[in-house]
């Protein structure tokens, strides 16, 4: 016979939160049992009532704050706690990006078995409006007579009702009841799936998902409100091929990097850094740690598009470019083109793989760059030791690879952790993303 459920209990509990934990809900402890409670904040004093109940764990939400946190602000968008876009707004951006150094460090020591000697001050920039990648779900709901675009609500597959989204890029973020309103007047409203944003230095892009092909009134309609808002409007009736321009029909999308004199051309589903501010002051930042010199060779591993690429070429005596996608290799070596750059070159290599025999891993290099998915680096730093590296700068995603990686240098390859730092890619969200610097004496 199946166990049966047991329902949460309806009494509100009082408790006081202890810690916050990785996705930015408050811990407590409630009959030696974790307790994960959404709109809690460590230090504070709450009411809140069960939402469900596990063997491991239970979770709950605050009904009632009794004693604040001196770090509670009052969320900046009136749609959280209900779009789950968002964790975090109610968090100050000062006391998020220091629990987020907390969670890096605390991952380096438990998980990686090290700490570094020092500790980098976190990189931020402005908080709102940073958000240049996003796809955005798109449902029309027949009881509502209505189309919904954004994202989903909190732990639930529904479409969250939003009238702007205070993180996305203004363009786009201001402007999604527009968006709501141009996708119920086309006869296919209920058969587009998706809008994929990309918005560069020159332009904002929308590429529309549709799952029947749309008739001449409703590319118009498409094209008129490009017209009007000087968006780029794309459709996509597949995969990432199928994508082609609606209107206008040239689409180049771009960003610079001004300090290197370098443009890096794009396209709008390839992997591109969600936060323009952050990513200008990360590169600069990543090529002084790697104390990169004209007569350096650096390798620079998961090198995408060319982000670190093109700028370390500007400072370097020669670059050599890995990544998986080929498509990406691809566009990384016609940006070099692009910008004059001669001295880099590219191999398309599966860095999660077998890479025995690879030509790029029977060179020496003097300075190593990784900036690997969250999955991290683990089969490639294998190799690392061999190739004879001074100095690796690792950029990382996610903290618990980033210190199960720092441990395998460390303790298999003899580097030193010699510092280790946050950057707010993703204010408002309890995504850590870090910066990392080994040395080998």
């Amino acid at each position: 016979m199946a166990r049966r459920r047991r329902k949460p209990p309806a009494t509100p509990v009082e408790a006081v939160i202890e810690s916050l934990a990785q996705d930015g809900r408050g811990v407590t402890h409630i009959d030696g049992k974790a307790v994960f409670v959404d709109g809690a904040l460590a230090g504070e004093r709450v009411r809140f009532i069960y939402t469900h109940q596990a063997r491991r764990h239970d979770e709950g939400r605050v009904e009632t704050v009794l004693e604040a946190s001196p770090d509670r602000v009052t969320p900046h968008c009136a749609h959280f706690g209900v779009c789950g876009a968002c964790s975090l707004q109610h968090l100050d951006p000062v006391a998020q990006i220091a629990a987020k150094q907390q969670s890096m460090l605390d991952a380096l020591k438990h998980i990686g078995g090290v700490q570094p000697e020092h500790i980098l001050a976190p990189l931020t920039a402005d908080p709102w409006g940073y958000r240049r990648k996003a796809r955005l779900g798109v449902r029309y709901v027949r009881k509502m007579g209505k189309v919904l675009v954004g994202f989903r609500e909190k732990r639930a597959n529904r479409l969250a009702e939003l009238e702007r989204c205070a993180v996305l890029h203004p363009s786009v973020g201001e402007r999604l009841p527009d968006l709501a309103a141009l996708i119920e007047g086309m006869a296919a409203r209920e058969q587009i799936a998706q809008i994929e944003v990309a918005v560069g230095d020159n332009a904002t892009q929308l590429v529309f998902r549709h799952l029947v092909e749309l008739d001449a009134a409703d590319r118009e309609r498409l094209i008129d409100f490009a017209k009007a808002t000087g968006f780029f409007i794309s459709l996509q009736s597949g995969g990432p091929e199928t994508v082609t321009p609606l209107y206008p029909k040239a689409q180049p999308l771009y960003y610079e990097h001004p300090v290197y004199d370098v443009r890096v051309d794009f396209q709008a589903l390839d992997f591109t850094q969600v936060n323009a501010g952050i990513n200008r002051k990360m590169v600069p930042w990543a090529l002084e740690l790697l104390d990169v010199q004209p007569e350096d060779v650096v390798l620079d591993l998961f090198a995408g598009l060319g982000n670190f690429t093109l700028p370390l070429a500007r400072r370097a005596k020669q670059v050599v470019g890995v990544e998986g996608d080929e498509v990406m290799v691809a566009r990384a070596k016609a940006n070099a083109l692009a910008n004059g750059i001669e001295n880099t070159a590219y191999h398309a290599a599966d860095l999660m793989g077998d890479m025995t025999g690879a030509p790029w891993l029977k060179q020496a290099y003097d300075k190593i760059l990784l900036d690997p998915p969250r999955l991290g680096a683990q089969e490639v730093i294998a190799h690392i030791g061999k190739l004879g590296a001074r100095r690796i700068v690792y950029v990382s995603c996610h903290p618990g690879t980033l210190a199960r990686d720092a441990g395998l240098l460390v303790k298999e390859h003899g580097y030193r952790l010699v510092s280790a730092g946050v950057m707010d890619m993703f204010p408002h969200t309890a995504h850590v993303e870090s910066i990392a610097l080994f040395e080998k004496d």
